[in-house]
């Protein structure tokens, strides 16, 4: 797999957005398989291209914890038609990144999304125009209210973008909602990073808000400028390659809710 998905040299989590970014001018590769599958493994559903298993970048076996994520992954190999294309791979890319890059790392990763916490994109919140400030709240409060409410996080707001250095019993109040486990992990990171806000990704993951709404709620400040001073095609472009990015990423989280199935 190393001839379509590149990997951090370092085995550290790849950045999605970097991803989406590298993803957008790929080197394509002939499709060579016929059939896409999925088989029941110790390590969960592994992926297979006419019988035989994928590998990772590193060597490991692709394989996920839920059928409903080997589901999406085998539809998305068996989705590429005369070439395969990382473009429209955002899970395996995701996939790959978690069983290569967390798995080993995930105290690292863990504080990585911890380090969001300090300056969370929905504790900045601008003082004009009106519009504006009563879209923030209206998309933001909700879910900082939700971190007080069910995390005990209650995190200090500001106005324009002074830091606000956050109460520590915060950030140990939402780091300890955190997950362990490498696949929520590795998602919970790609929401953030996507996103600028582990507090989104945080209500993501616990089931406050969808997907698309924890997206809309990220791109509040970019919606209003788009409304006022038109839409940028090259941002648009760059912003939907994210979104596929963030997609995967809330499919994992969706679906790591539900039990382990019986095999």
């Amino acid at each position: 797999m190393r001839d379509f998905f590149e990997q951090d040299a370092n085995g550290a989590p790849a950045d999605p957005n970097e991803s989406a970014r590298r993803a957008a001018r790929p080197v394509l590769r002939n499709r060579f398989f016929t059939s896409a599958g999925t088989e029941a493994v110790s390590e969960g559903f592994s992926i297979t291209l006419d019988g035989k298993p994928v590998r990772t970048p590193a060597r490991r076996l692709l394989a996920a914890p839920r059928p409903a994520i080997a589901e999406a992954l085998r539809a998305e190999w068996d989705q590429q038609t005369e070439t395969i294309d990382p473009a429209r791979m955002p899970l395996t890319r995701l996939a790959n990144s978690i069983i290569d890059g967390v798995a080993d790392r995930r105290e690292a990763v863990a504080e990585d999304i911890v380090k969001y916490l300090g300056s969370d994109l929905l504790f900045y919140r601008a003082d004009s125009p009106e519009g504006l400030v009563a879209k923030q709240s209206a998309a933001w409060e909700p879910v900082v209210r939700w971190a007080a409410d069910d995390l005990g996080a209650r995190f200090v707001l500001a106005e324009g973008v002074v830091h606000a250095r956050q109460p520590d019993h915060a950030i140990e109040a939402a780091r300890s909602a955190i997950p362990t486990d490498a696949w929520r992990l590795g998602a919970l990171h790609s929401v953030t990073s996507l996103t600028g806000s582990a507090l989104l990704a945080l209500a993501l993951m616990r089931g406050f808000g969808d997907a698309a709404s924890v997206w809309r709620a990220a791109h509040v400040d970019e919606d209003w400028n788009f409304e006022h001073w038109g839409f940028d095609d090259l941002a648009m472009t760059r912003r939907a390659a994210r979104e596929s990015e963030f997609n995967a990423a809330a499919l994992v989280l969706d679906a790591m809710r539900d039990p382990i199935e019986p095999r």
